[in-house]
């Protein structure tokens, strides 16, 4: 179990992380989001040891990572921003390295190093020194070593940054395969990352959550959870739809002949949208209900401080 109480995080004046209390468990993944300079990668330097919190603790698994580093991080694989590795090595090389300094050698150096290659397709690249690849592979590189002693607990931060829709698929794939038994956290501000992997997100600003719940609880509370799109229809009656029992109201969308019907809190409105859609006999091509934009709910935790 991962747990934070009051997790404080002060630069002279500037308050960056203040008073984060949480816990993950295990099985979880938790995406851990909020806009650039909420304090995100300061949480995960303090969850890590790597910087020290004004005031506060984090446990990993009952170690204080300020008590018992070495305890703590021994069950930590961390992907930090950006991806630093020693540039003139060979990504062979770098991650043999890296399997020495985690207590590997002989045989089971050799199986760790290669498990983590196949995890993340690194094979073509092995030979080649990680200053000449690119930023997606270097990426890879950095999930590599971040796995190869198959940590209890994985801090990812923007794991999929650089990579392409190909790469971030199996990453993500990766990610589930990995989650049965492990905790993972997820830093990120690419919301879909959230919706395809977390089972849980926390969303921070100004070093403070402002809400915690899971992917579906976050979009619930969006406007347009519930809401029902028609497209296609030529003709459709903005306000017959918008007298509906438990509409809220009707958006024309820039696609042509598209409307989104907003339902009220609470109310499922697509019975009813379906009906008229029927009884006027409206030549619809889509009609789609939505979870939720959690783009919209993102920005209305975060307003004040995007602002």
């Amino acid at each position: 179990m991962i747990e934070l109480e009051q997790l404080t995080k002060r630069f002279a004046q500037h308050t960056a992380v203040d008073g984060l209390s949480f816990r993950v468990q295990p099985g979880e993944v938790l995406g851990f989001l909020g806009p650039n300079g909420a304090g995100k990668s300061t949480t995960m330097k303090m969850l890590t040891g790597f910087l020290a919190p004004t005031s506060g603790t984090a446990r990993i698994f009952g170690f204080d990572i300020q008590r018992q580093t070495l305890k703590a991080q021994q069950l930590i694989g961390y992907l930090p921003e950006g991806a630093p590795c020693y540039g003139d090595m060979t990504v062979q090389g770098f991650l043999a390295f890296i399997a020495e300094v985690r207590g590997f050698r002989g045989a089971e150096k050799r199986a760790r190093v290669a498990r983590a290659v196949a995890q993340v397709e690194l094979e073509s690249v092995l030979g080649q020194s990680i200053e000449t690849l690119s930023k997606g592979f270097k990426r890879r590189v950095g999930l590599a070593q971040a796995i190869l002693h198959d940590p209890q607990v994985l801090i990812l931060d923007e794991p999929t940054d650089g990579l392409d829709p190909n790469q971030k698929h199996q990453v993500r794939q990766l990610i589930q395969r990995l989650a049965h038994d492990k905790i993972i956290v997820i830093s990120t501000h690419i919301l879909e990352e959230v919706s395809a992997v977390c089972s849980r997100a926390l969303v921070i600003a100004s070093g403070r959550v402002v809400a915690d719940g899971t992917p579906f609880e976050l979009e619930s509370r969006s406007r347009y959870h519930q809401a029902v799109t028609l497209v296609g229809g030529a003709g459709l009656d903005e306000a017959a739809l918008a007298a509906l029992p438990g509409v809220a109201g009707v958006e024309r969308n820039a696609r042509e002949h598209s409307l989104t019907v907003l339902a009220q809190p609470g109310q499922v409105i697509f019975p009813q949208v379906s009906a008229l859609v029927a009884a006027r006999g409206w030549q619809i091509k889509e009609m789609d209900v939505e979870r939720g934009r959690l783009d919209e709910v993102f920005r209305t935790l975060t307003r004040g401080e995007a602002a």
